[in-house]
Order: structure tokens, then C-alpha cells, then sequence
């Protein structure tokens, strides 16, 4: 069986990539095809949790609204694909950039990804505030 491993280690730094794009573009309609319909994710500060694309692309609407909306950046630095099934876990860190491209905050996030039908998909991010 050949490993497909490196390949979706591409193909999610791709779609990781995509994503930095949209939010550094303010276009929450791109943000929507790279989540899962039920996705989730926690925020790094409070913990808020917000479940599904919808939620999601609502939030990003939000946040893209403001004169100076913040530019938060994801950098993997791991991705590890499982053998056993569609999925795979990417660490990496993560920054959020003022309007003057300023560091504000920054920490630590892990995102599980699915395989299907879409690509590669986010089900659930965590980050966590470290700076």
C-alpha cells in the first residue's frame, strides 16, 4: 500500500494556506469550504466556542467588519495523518496581527482534519493564548 501520507501533509498546508489567505483578504465566503458543516472551535482566550461552518463564516463577517479587523495568522509546524482513517492533526502556532502588522497575541493551536468528499476539512480547532 503506498503511503499517502505526504500527500496530505500538502494538501492540508494548502488548504492551512487558503484559509491565512482569507483572513488576510476579509473574505469569510472562502473561510466556509475549508470547515466541516459541524465544525468546531475554541478560542484561545475565553474558551468561547463557536459549532459550525455557519457559526463560523458569521464570526469571521463580524470580525472583518471593523475598520482594523485583526489578522490572525496559523502556522503548522506538525501534521500527523492517521493510518487507520481520514483523518489528521496539525500543531502549529498562531498570531494575531494588529492593524500595523504588530504581534498582540499568540499561542499554540491543533486542528483535526477530515477527509472527504470537500477535500480536506476542519472538524474542531483549540487554541490556546499564550503571549
Amino acid at each position: 500500500m503506498p503511503d499517502t501520507a505526504p500527500a496530505a501533509q500538502l494538501a492540508i498546508r494548502a488548504r492551512r494556506a487558503a484559509f491565512n489567505a482569507a483572513i488576510a483578504a476579509r473574505d469569510a465566503a472562502a473561510i466556509g469550504p475549508i470547515l466541516s458543516r459541524d465544525c468546531v472551535m475554541v478560542t484561545g482566550s475565553d474558551s468561547a466556542v463557536v459549532s459550525g461552518r455557519l457559526a463560523q463564516v458569521k464570526l469571521w463577517r463580524r470580525e472583518f467588519a471593523v475598520p482594523a479587523p485583526v489578522i490572525y495568522v496559523r502556522t503548522p509546524e506538525t501534521i500527523t495523518v492517521s493510518p487507520v482513517e481520514p483523518l489528521a492533526m496539525e500543531q502549529g502556532v498562531w498570531q494575531g496581527l494588529d492593524g500595523e502588522d504588530r504581534v498582540f497575541a499568540s499561542g499554540s493551536y491543533a486542528a483535526k482534519w477530515r477527509e472527504g468528499g470537500e477535500g480536506w476539512v476542519v472538524e474542531a480547532e483549540v487554541f490556546v493564548t499564550l503571549g
